[in-house]
């Protein structure tokens, strides 16, 4: 249905490479922040005559965007941006994104796509838990499944309940949300006496927060459904950047004809080969209103070849750089924690790290809930083995908690999976 993710190798680059000075030339042109890196690094555009060229221009990352806040970084008149999308602006101000029609557009295509890749078909239900608003997920995923010409309930985040009764009675069969608050509403199902696999859902596809392997086996195995990874970020587009192929499960395919990656060390910025670990790097080929070249994600990942496509893969996000943990000068990811974690069938996917300090010491307790009430030996059982496992790992010592079900705070969005209180 999508015959452009057939495309040659050789066509690939040489579309990318048009792309590419295409969407050098417009950033340099209109966007006077990327501009004064650019001769303050001493490139130009016309000095990139092939893709390895891009390496020499300089990264874009978040602090660019919020020093160009709120409209600083737009490469088009504000007037002709038909939407802005922020994020949360947790850590300050926010960043902002904006759209021209044509990337509307272009965005509805690549979210179909993706759709179509994560096993969705044209006349399927789709039940759409991500949240509605300036965060991209809701209304990119809903203008996606529209254009694939699907029936979209969107009905945001919340409402464990409402939402329960609504795949059940509608027949969604595909599901979009975050993949913790999936868990939430597997919680649900089982609270109400329901089995999900007497329902129509067939297909979850889950981003918006990095999950392991192990997460996706305790969704599949409480849902009877196919798990499948997407990716996506506001600063490049939203989510359908890349998602996987339900036939293969093996790593989301980035749409490389509409974003170049790279991946570079965190540390030093150096390019790495592919197959090799680091963060991951993205310019935008065909935005309009706000491209953005060599974007740092902060996401740590490896690129992969490509399997159903020619198109590359990326390794599932092991973390952000800016998630990771200094325990006891030990470098932790909360995904590592959670890979434990879920190596005990009688634990699930609900947790919380907390950080606090005894002294000059770090103390790391992993409070986790089981599947059932636990008592005496049961419950020591697990206790200690998460805490060997922990051990073995990263060779940190952790207290392990073992909480009754409903004990840990569910996420209607992405989960808080770390409290650190050092």
């Amino acid at each position: 249905m999508f015959p452009e993710t057939a495309i040659s190798l050789d066509a690939l680059r040489a579309l990318q490479l048009e792309r590419l000075r295409s969407a050098v030339h417009h950033a340099y042109d209109n966007q006077a922040p990327y501009r004064a890196k650019c001769v303050a690094a001493g490139v130009h555009p016309e000095d990139l005559r092939r893709l390895e060229d891009l390496r020499r221009f300089p990264f874009t990352a978040k602090a660019d965007l919020r020093d160009a806040y709120p409209f600083g970084m737009f490469a088009i008149p504000r007037e002709k941006c038909v939407r802005i999308h922020a994020s949360s602006g947790t850590t300050g101000r926010p960043t902002v994104v904006g759209y021209s029609a044509r990337d509307i557009d272009l965005w509805a295509d690549l979210m179909a796509r993706s759709l179509y890749a994560g096993g969705a078909r044209p006349g399927d239900i789709i039940h759409n838990a991500y949240g509605y608003g300036l965060f991209t997920g809701g209304l990119g995923a809903h203008y996606g499944a529209e254009r694939l010409g699907c029936t979209v309930v969107p009905m945001s985040g919340g409402f464990g309940e409402r939402q329960v009764q609504l795949i059940r009675e509608f027949g969604a069969r595909v599901v979009l949300m975050t993949p913790s608050y999936m868990l939430a509403i597997a919680d649900e199902f089982e609270r109400q006496g329901i089995d999900p696999r007497d329902t129509a859902m067939r297909v979850g596809i889950f981003g918006a927060e990095p999950w392991t392997e192990g997460m996706r086996a305790e969704i599949e195995r409480r849902l009877g459904i196919d798990a499948v990874d997407i990716y996506g970020l506001s600063e490049v587009m939203g989510p359908g950047v890349a998602c996987e192929f339900i036939e293969s499960k093996d790593g989301p395919t980035i749409w490389e004809d509409h974003f170049y990656p790279e991946i570079v060390d965190p540390e030093t910025g150096d390019p790495m080969p592919d197959g090799e670990p680091g963060e991951l790097v993205f310019t935008s080929l065909t935005k309009e209103a706000m491209p953005v070249i060599r974007y740092r994600t902060r996401d740590l990942t490896r690129l992969l070849p490509g399997t159903v496509t020619t198109m590359r893969r990326m390794a599932k996000i092991t973390g952000r750089s800016d998630d990771m943990m200094i325990v006891r000068g030990v470098n932790l990811f909360p995904s590592q924690v959670e890979e434990q974690i879920l190596r005990d069938p009688v634990l699930t996917g609900h947790y919380v790290i907390e950080l606090s300090r005894s002294g000059a010491l770090d103390d790391l307790l992993v409070r986790v809930e089981a599947r059932m009430v636990l008592e005496g030996e049961a419950a020591q059982r697990s206790q200690a083995g998460l805490v060997q496992r922990l051990k073995g790992m990263c060779g940190l010592s952790a207290t392990v908690e073992v909480a009754v079900p409903g004990a840990v705070e569910r996420s209607m969005g992405k989960a808080r999976r770390v409290i650190d209180r050092r």
